[in-house]
This record gives structure tokens, C-alpha cells and sequence, in this order.
């Protein structure tokens, strides 16, 4: 269970990433329930080396059953959107019949163009669905937008919250807005600046010596690594 959770907080995952994850450890609880029962502890060493009796095993199958009714119930709402999930991250395979009716014969002209689907295999989701032509896929397109942001919006507002609360401290009472509003923008974005760029064309920035510029990099590269969060 604390590898789920590991799993679940890492970055940029989308929900079907998640539900996968969740349904893997579902299905190994399931596993695990039935060797159990049979008193099978294949997967439970520590447990197959205490040697349990009887009773011990039939209370931990009951705990297991309890927390596979738990995490049913608490992620059934996914498993209505499983269907919809399954048409973003596998468009090329998921059923015509079970995709809605708006989405239906955009999901057909998909699956049948080869150049699309050498192109699905090559590039990041994101990117795909990206590049999908909105006068040739518009329904497609808001579709995986509004499953890609399920858990993006959740991320970002998180993310910003931690670092405004570290950001914003008595410690750094100069700081203004339109600098805290700067920092917010750079740790909530995957976006690089081009420090150099911003330094050489930047409205009223001096000309730096070579030894002066090295040294605003390093600070600005500093700064930076203190504000974005890992």
C-alpha cells in the first residue's frame, strides 16, 4: 500500500495512470484473498515464516476483504469512467461501440489512419492529442482535455499552495507581488526561461562583464532550484 501511494503522488501521472495503478493493487488484494484462503502465503513471506494458525488467517482475510470493499467503493465513480479513460489513453483500440455517440465516428477515421497511429506510438500523449486537427477531431480533442485535467488542476493548485506558503514568510518582507506572482508562475509551469535571452534584450539591464554574468546565472539558477518544487 505505501508503494500505491508513492505511485500516486508522482508527477505529471493523468487519471488513467492513477486508476491503473489502483487497479493493479485492487487486483493483487484479490489475489492475495484467494491464497489466503487456501492457505497459499506465496506473496506473504513474512507471514508464511511466523506459521499462522487458523484463526489468525481467517482474520487477515477478513481485513483484506475490508480494505478491497473500501477501495471499490471509494474509486466506483472511476470505474463509471473507465470507458472514457480507456478512449484517451488508447484510441486505437478501445471499442467503437462503448465510446460515446459525439466521439464515435471521429474514433472510427482515427483508427483507421496509419499515419496516426505510427505517430500515437512516437510522441507523449499529450503531445498527440495535441497535434490531433481540430476541424478533423474537434469532439476527440475537448474529450481528452477534459479527462488530461482531471488531476492537473488538483496538481497545480497544490503545488502553488506549498510554494506560496514557503515563498511567502516574515522573512521576505520585500518581497512584492508582481516577484511573488513571478516565482508562483515559474515553480507552477514546466516552462524553461531563457535566463540569458531575458538578460541580453530585457528592458533597463546593464551590460554584464563575463565574470558578472556567470555569476547572475548562478544565482539565478539557485533561486530557481529553491522555488520549483521536485
Amino acid at each position: 500500500m505505501n508503494q500505491l501511494n508513492v505511485k500516486l503522488q508522482c508527477r505529471g501521472l493523468f487519471v488513467h495512470e492513477m486508476y491503473s495503478a489502483v487497479k493493479a493493487f485492487m487486483r493483487t488484494l484479490q489475489l492475495i484473498s484467494s491464497q489466503v484462503k487456501e492457505n497459499l502465503l506465496t506473496h506473504l513471506p513474512t507471514l508464511k515464516e511466523a506459521i499462522p494458525n487458523a484463526n489468525h488467517l481467517h482474520k487477515y482475510l477478513a481485513m483484506l476483504e475490508v480494505l478491497h470493499a473500501e477501495f471499490s467503493r471509494r474509486f466506483q465513480d472511476f470505474k463509471a469512467l473507465e470507458n472514457e479513460m480507456d478512449m484517451v489513453s488508447s484510441p486505437f483500440t478501445c471499442s467503437v461501440d462503448n465510446a460515446s455517440s459525439d466521439v464515435q465516428m471521429e474514433l472510427i477515421d482515427l483508427q483507421s489512419d496509419t499515419l496516426l497511429a505510427e505517430h500515437f506510438g512516437s510522441v507523449p500523449l499529450l503531445d498527440f492529442d495535441s497535434s490531433l486537427k481540430e476541424e478533423n477531431f474537434p469532439h476527440l480533442r475537448n474529450h481528452a482535455q477534459r479527462i488530461l485535467v482531471l488531476f492537473g488542476s488538483t496538481y497545480v493548485c497544490e503545488q502553488t499552495f506549498l510554494v506560496m506558503k514557503f515563498n511567502k514568510s516574515k522573512h521576505r518582507s520585500s518581497v512584492t507581488d508582481d516577484h511573488f506572482s513571478a516565482v508562483l508562475r515559474i515553480a507552477a509551469s514546466d516552462i524553461q526561461p531563457d535566463f540569458n535571452a531575458l538578460v541580453q534584450t530585457g528592458t533597463g539591464w546593464i551590460i554584464l562583464t563575463e565574470k558578472e554574468e556567470n555569476m547572475t546565472q548562478v544565482i539565478v539558477a539557485f533561486l530557481s532550484t529553491s522555488c520549483l518544487l521536485s
